[in-house]
C-alpha cells in the first residue's frame, strides 16, 4: 500500500497519543501511515455534523476513523453496517471505509478483555460494580460478562442510561443508583471506572477513598494520566489495580489491523505507550 490515512474524531483529544502509537507501529511494518485528529471542541463540531465528517473523510481518501467520546453511540445512525459486537453494544469506536460501505466496529471490549486477563486472570468476579454507561461502559460491561462475571451492577450519574444498558445486556446486569455506591462496593469483588472522572480535564476520583479496601480490585479506563487519583487511592487502601493503558493499547492493536490488514505487535505497542506517557507526548 502507498499510504494509509486515518483519523480520530472526538472532544478534547489534543493530547491523545493514538496518532504516535499507530504511526510507530506502522513504521515497524514499513507502512506510511498518516494519523490526524479531528477535535470537535476545536472545530466546533456537533453530532449533527457527523454525516459531513464521514463524507469528507471518505472523499479525502481516509481508510478509517477512530471514534471517541462523545460520539461512539451517535455515529451509528450514519453507518452502512456494523460488526456483531458493535451492534450488540450499540457503540462504535472504529469506522472503516470499504469500496461500497462504511462499517462500524468496536474494539474496546477486546481491549478490556486482553488487559484484564493479563493482570487479573485469577481475580474473583462474582460481583463487579461498573461506573459509567456510555460507549466505553457498554463495551466493558459486555466484556465483564464474557469474562464470566456473575453479576455486573452499572452505576451512572444518569440512572436511566444505566437502566437502559443493563436491560440490553440481560439478567446478569442490573442498574444501581449513585447514592447506593458505598453499599454496593461492600459486596463487590471489583470496580471499574468507565467515566471521564480522573482525566486531566475531569480531575478527581469517582470512588470515595473510604469505599476502597484490600481484597477489592480496581480497574480504571482513564489512561492519561497513567496514574489516576482512583488508582493511587486504591493502592493506599491495599486494593489491586489495573491502569487504563492496557485497554487503550489492546483496542488500538485491534483497530490497527482493521485499518491496515496487518497484525500489530501488542508488546511493542505497550512499550510505545509507556514511552509516550512518560515523555508527555
Amino acid at each position: 500500500m502507498d499510504h494509509v490515512l486515518i483519523g480520530l474524531v472526538g472532544a478534547g483529544i489534543g493530547q491523545s497519543h493514538s496518532p504516535l502509537l499507530h504511526q510507530r507501529e506502522a513504521d515497524r511494518h514499513g507502512i506510511r501511515l498518516i494519523y490526524t485528529t479531528i477535535d470537535s471542541n476545536a472545530r466546533h463540531l456537533h453530532a449533527g455534523d457527523l454525516p459531513d465528517v464521514l463524507r469528507w473523510a471518505r472523499t479525502l481518501g481516509y481508510r478509517g476513523l477512530n471514534i471517541t467520546h462523545p460520539f461512539k453511540q451517535q455515529i451509528i445512525n450514519h453507518l452502512d453496517d456494523l460488526s456483531g459486537e458493535a451492534r450488540t453494544l450499540g457503540a462504535v469506536n472504529t469506522v472503516v471505509f470499504d469500496d461500497h460501505t462504511v462499517k462500524g466496529h468496536n474494539t474496546d471490549g477486546y481491549g478490556f478483555r486482553r488487559g484484564f486477563l493479563e493482570t487479573f486472570a485469577d481475580a474473583p468476579r462474582r460481583h463487579v460494580v461498573q461506573l459509567g454507561a456510555g460507549g466505553a461502559g457498554a463495551a466493558v460491561a459486555h466484556a465483564l460478562l464474557d469474562l464470566g462475571t456473575d453479576r455486573v451492577t452499572i452505576v451512572d450519574v444518569e440512572p436511566g442510561r444505566a437502566a437502559d444498558l443493563a436491560g440490553r445486556l440481560g439478567a446478569r446486569c442490573a442498574a444501581g443508583h449513585p447514592a447506593d455506591l458505598a453499599a454496593l462496593l461492600t459486596t463487590a469483588d471489583g470496580v471499574v471506572n468507565a467515566t471521564p472522572v480522573g482525566m486531566d480535564h475531569h480531575p478527581g476520583s469517582p470512588v470515595p477513598p473510604e469505599c476502597l479496601r484490600p481484597g477489592l480490585w480496581v480497574a480504571d479506563l482513564v489512561y492519561r494520566p497513567a496514574d489516576t487519583a482512583l488508582l493511587r487511592a486504591a493502592r493506599i487502601a491495599g486494593a489491586l489495580t489495573l491502569p487504563g493503558v492496557a485497554m487503550s493499547v489492546h483496542q488500538a492493536v485491534a483497530a490497527f489491523e482493521l485499518f491496515t490488514g496487518v497484525p500489530a505487535d501488542p508488546a511493542a505497542m505497550l512499550a510505545d505507550s509507556a514511552d509516550l506517557l512518560r515523555t508527555g507526548r
